[in-house]
């Protein structure tokens, strides 16, 4: 169903009952947003029934949101849509408004239609770019909404007014009251921002980072090596640029050949809300995230970063444990950050030879081309000494692997060339270790077009215990 069906329907549903369109639903549509398939609507009577009515006439599901408040939302079965019912608070529809977050939001309309209720002057500020508390309280009553005010300047466009700036600032510390999952849901919406960049820069000013994410601001000041041109956090927020680059053009980065598979692959939705787009701009801004516990001064004046791929997966397992997102967006991340190294071992032997693409992508198995992107922003992010050349060896083998890594996330595995029983009984060796080896080794083989039938992968195999090069025995 379309935004304006839904608004249809809902207007159907709640036909004769006291109400009122606010929030998002109506800012969005005089900044010239498309319809809207989040709607908060006020009634000035029973929330329950009205929800339950407008379920039934959607064939959609009601449940409570808040016993304390009273608020229902109802949500498409397809989750297409959904419609926030909430009482009217303060006695009046002007009260309510006052009690809202910023004046933006604090717009009204009947539902039925009508002209706009705008007692605090919000379309002035929607037209002027200002982002302005709906009153000196606003954000006591939810701390949550200091980061709201992050993310509506990312989404919008908006600069905060000094004095929701200061309130921010002020408010910011209690952010570590409020629960995860909501902090978390106004990062999504930072990070999946055009202004992505922008808005933690906004946040770190604003003291919010270092409660939300102090990994991330203890990236700042931490010096690189000669090939970087930036401290770590400066990189980092480079490289998330890169990342919102990337989705916006990936012919850039890719070429023009790979870059609709790659904007599908960016597009495809991965979990917590997030697409893998989404997923790739959070590896992004933790790919490092272990730089600093990692940094090592050699004698000759260099730094390193030994382990910090691996460390940093640990981090990130941790970082979105605290923030209650899924196992499966998790392990995505902390793939990604484990891997991004990978890929620049590679480059030192161009053109890469088969097997080591192969090994390359089974290590990598699950995040083989999402890494492959994040190694090609975090290269072109790096421009300290002789780094023209560097990315221009790195971006050769990237483009070539990207190819492979495509069709291995499209395709899936390689199905075996022989099994396993198959294999053990032709060379006489029992199951064990020894037998996961070789199947290892001649599935490499495989892929490298070397065993393409198992009478050739039987080959291999004897081979490689002739050699001595597995630990199979007869």
């Amino acid at each position: 169903m379309s935004g304006g069906g839904t608004l249809g329907m809902v207007r159907a549903a709640l036909e004769g009952e006291p109400a009122w369109l606010v929030g998002g639903a109506v800012r969005d549509r005089l900044a010239g947003g498309p319809p809207a398939t989040d709607i908060d609507v006020i009634v000035d009577g029973d929330v329950r029934g009205a929800a339950r009515r407008l379920a039934r006439a959607a064939h959609a599901a009601a449940f409570e949101l808040s016993g304390e408040f009273g608020a229902w939302r109802v949500v498409a079965r397809d989750h297409s849509w959904q419609a926030d019912l909430n009482p009217l608070r303060g006695g009046s529809l002007e009260a309510d408004l006052r009690l809202r977050d910023f004046t933006v939001n604090a717009i009204a309309q009947p539902l039925a239609g009508g002209e706009l209720i705008d007692p605090l002057g919000g379309t002035r500020d929607l037209a002027a770019g200002r982002l302005r508390l709906a009153g000196p309280g606003a954000l006591t009553e939810d701390p949550l909404r200091a980061l709201r005010l992050v993310r509506l300047s990312c989404e919008l466009g908006l600069e905060a007014d000094p004095g929701a700036r200061a309130a921010a600032r002020s408010i910011g510390p209690r952010l570590a009251d409020v629960a995860a999952e909501r902090v978390f849901g106004e990062l999504k919406r930072i990070v999946s921002s055009d202004r992505a960049v922008a808005g933690l820069e906004l946040a770190g000013e604003l003291g919010l980072s270092g409660v939300v994410l102090p990994e991330l601001e203890a990236l700042r000041g931490i010096g690189q090596s000669r090939f970087h041109h930036l401290d770590v956090h400066g990189h980092t927020m480079d490289v998330l640029a890169g990342a919102v680059a990337l989705g916006r053009d990936p012919a850039a980065i890719v070429g023009d050949d790979q870059a609709d598979l790659v904007r599908a692959l960016l597009a495809e939705p991965l979990a917590d809300d997030l697409t893998r787009g989404g997923a790739l701009r959070l590896g992004a801004l933790m790919h490092d995230i272990a730089k600093p516990p990692t940094r090592r001064l050699m004698p000759d004046g260099g730094v390193q970063f030994v382990g910090h791929d691996e460390l940093g997966a640990r981090i990130v397992r941790a970082i979105l444990g605290r923030l209650r997102a899924s196992e499966r967006l998790t392990g995505h991340v902390a793939g990604l950050v484990r891997e991004h190294l990978r890929l620049g071992f590679l480059v030192g032997d161009q053109p890469v030879g088969r097997r080591a693409v192969y090994r390359y992508l089974d290590a990598c198995d699950g995040v083989a081309a999402d890494v492959t992107l994040l190694s090609m922003i975090d290269r072109l992010a790096t421009r300290g000494d002789g780094s023209e050349r560097a990315i221009e060896l790195h971006m050769t083998a990237a483009r070539a692997i990207l190819v492979d890594a495509l069709a291995w996330h499209s395709a899936g595995r390689p199905a075996p060339v022989i099994r396993g029983d198959r294999l053990a009984g032709e060379l006489g060796i029992e199951p064990g270790p020894g037998l996961g080896e070789l199947l290892a080794s001649v599935a490499e083989a495989h892929y490298a077009g070397e065993a393409t039938t198992p009478e050739a992968a039987v080959a291999v195999a004897r081979q490689l215990i002739m050699r001595g090069e597995t630990g199979a025995r007869r």
